[in-house]
């Protein structure tokens, strides 16, 4: 192809470096390393991670050495780990994984951002993207400051300390890095409270549009939206809505596009056609039963109490009579439901595991794009599927929410509950009930609520909406509604699984946003 005089077609093909900031378990690398070219070459190579937390920190270097082999191609011994047949100091002294090993311990970095030396930090950058032309910075900071719960918890406590939190300010490492490195591009995500927060009265947003506009004296960067192309973008133009793009999920994050000057001014396609520079909406959203298509059925646990399966059984015989005293027309239908649920429940025995064997096989009404990202049939099973423990009187509430749900076709909230099921000290004749959702069953039908750290406290907005099933969402299927693929493996308790799940950006969403940051890449410039 003959281009204009002046305009040189960009011929690199070396993969482009990627530096991904706060990490977490790794979904923003996930995506970006999951495009190949045709001969199977990644597009993007992610060369350092940084994350704080050590269990995260060990997700996310267990990931890097998945990611070092080619597509489809992890030894046998990856899967032998992650079923829990073999022991990590094992694993990692393996001869398949030993070379892959030392090459992540060099990728995934456990260090903390404005508390480890900046010198070791740009260190590992340094080296990472020296004589590359292009690169890529990716991450989002801590976001409890910004996130309309955080303020609701901290602010009222202490608003002093609140105003000095240094989370509010963590974005200044990520422009740090920038001012020093210079990337040709940047993605930096993070709640979408971050547009309304105020600290000492000025807006968050603001100050961090502005920084990251104009990082340094002769460094500036346009910061696009994802979501939109329009000349004057308003606050809201850079919210991603997460189930827009095929994520079964109702995760709406900010994301911030950032091109560095020199390289935007020297592509014409970004000024005649940059719709092609925005992410392009699914035909229809995903419900979230259709991702949690193929995973075993299993029964709750009782807390407080013994566990067995014929004492959960007689806590699902007894959740009917939890109606007495409800005078709604709904009453009898629901009664019914719940002593149909029960009966049902007498084939669910298992309450999962770490792993369960078997093969997972989705009714063919599972999105294919969604089959072919999530399913690999090497794992031979289902990874971190196991039931919590809830009290019995829980149960009752779960039971209900669900068939509830069933016939109305919306989740209940406490305004909807029967007396005898309402939590203690809550006076539903009030005016105003505090977190009246605070039961909360997922819709198969809808994109799932959005999966957040707090589904590590309990898991009462994330309850299962099968009522014979009556329990919340076990780690796998959170990670479901993420889009994390059946063979990632999540380190730590049960408890720190949930927290690096609900921290992590959607892998299947940071590949298409990969995707519109390599197609602008690789433009033609001039």
């Amino acid at each position: 192809m003959d281009l204009p005089l002046g305009i040189q077609m960009k011929t690199n093909n070396e993969s482009i470096p990627v530096i991904d900031l706060f990490a977490g378990p790794g979904g923003l690398c996930e995506g970006f390393s999951s495009i190949f070219d045709e001969a199977g070459a990644r597009r993007f190579n992610v060369k350092v991670s940084i994350e704080k937390d050590p269990v995260a920190h060990s997700t996310l270097m267990l990931r890097a050495i998945f990611r070092r082999f080619p597509k489809g191609k992890a030894p046998e011994a990856y899967y032998d780990y992650v079923r829990g047949s073999m022991s990590r100091p094992e694993f990692l002294s393996h001869p398949d994984i030993r070379d892959a090993a030392k090459h992540a311990a060099n990728e995934a970095r456990c260090a903390e951002l404005g508390r480890t030396p900046p010198e070791q930090i740009d260190a590992w950058i340094t080296s990472a993207v020296k004589g590359a032309s292009d690169w890529v910075l990716i991450g989002g900071p801590p976001c409890q400051a910004y996130s309309l719960a955080g303020r609701s918890r901290l602010r009222p406590k202490d608003r002093e300390a609140f105003e000095a939190d240094s989370k509010h300010f963590l974005y200044t490492e990520y422009l740090r890095i920038i001012q020093r490195f210079e990337p040709t591009v940047f993605v930096m995500e993070n709640v979408k409270g971050m547009l309304n927060s105020r600290n000492s009265g000025a807006r968050i947003f603001e100050r961090i549009l502005a920084d990251l506009s104009k990082p340094k004296q002769g460094l500036s960067y346009r910061i696009r939206s994802l979501a939109v192309d329009k000349e004057e973008l308003e606050p809201e133009d850079f919210v991603v809505e997460a189930d827009d793009h095929g994520v079964p999920q109702c995760r709406h994050r900010v994301f911030l596009f950032g091109v560095r000057e020199d390289v935007a001014a020297s592509i014409p396609a970004l000024r005649i056609h940059p719709t092609r520079f925005v992410l392009r909406k699914a035909e229809q959203k995903v419900g979230m039963g259709l991702a949690l298509e193929g995973l075993p059925a299993l029964r709750s646990r009782l807390s407080q109490e013994g566990d067995s399966h014929a004492a959960w059984l007689d806590a699902l015989r007894e959740a009917p009579q939890s109606l007495k005293d409800w005078r709604a027309p709904l009453r009898s239908d629901i009664e019914q439901m719940m002593r149909v649920a029960a009966f049902s429940a007498l084939g669910h025995t298992s309450f999962g595991g770490a792993f369960i064997p078997g093969k997972l096989v989705p009714q063919e009404t599972m999105p294919s794009e969604l089959r072919s990202w999530l399913l690999d049939p090497r794992v031979g099973g289902a990874l971190q599927h196991e039931t919590r423990k809830h009290m019995r009187s829980d149960l009752h509430r779960y039971m209900f929410a669900a068939c509830f749900a069933r016939l109305q076709n919306y989740a209940p909230n406490l305004r909807n509950f029967p007396p005898r099921l309402l939590p203690a000290h809550v006076n539903i004749d009030a005016e105003s009930v505090p977190f009246v959702d605070r039961f909360r069953v997922q819709m198969p039908g809808d994109p799932s609520s959005t999966v957040v750290a707090h589904i590590k406290k309990d898991g009462h907005y994330y309850i299962h909406p099968d009522p014979s099933q009556c329990r919340s969402l076990t780690v796998r299927e959170a990670a479901r509604l993420q889009t994390f693929p059946d063979n990632y493996f999540f380190e730590g308790s049960r408890t720190e699984q949930y927290g690096q799940v609900g921290n992590a950006v959607p892998p299947l969403l940071a590949r298409k946003i990969a995707k519109v940051v390599y197609k602008l890449i690789s433009q033609p410039r001039g």
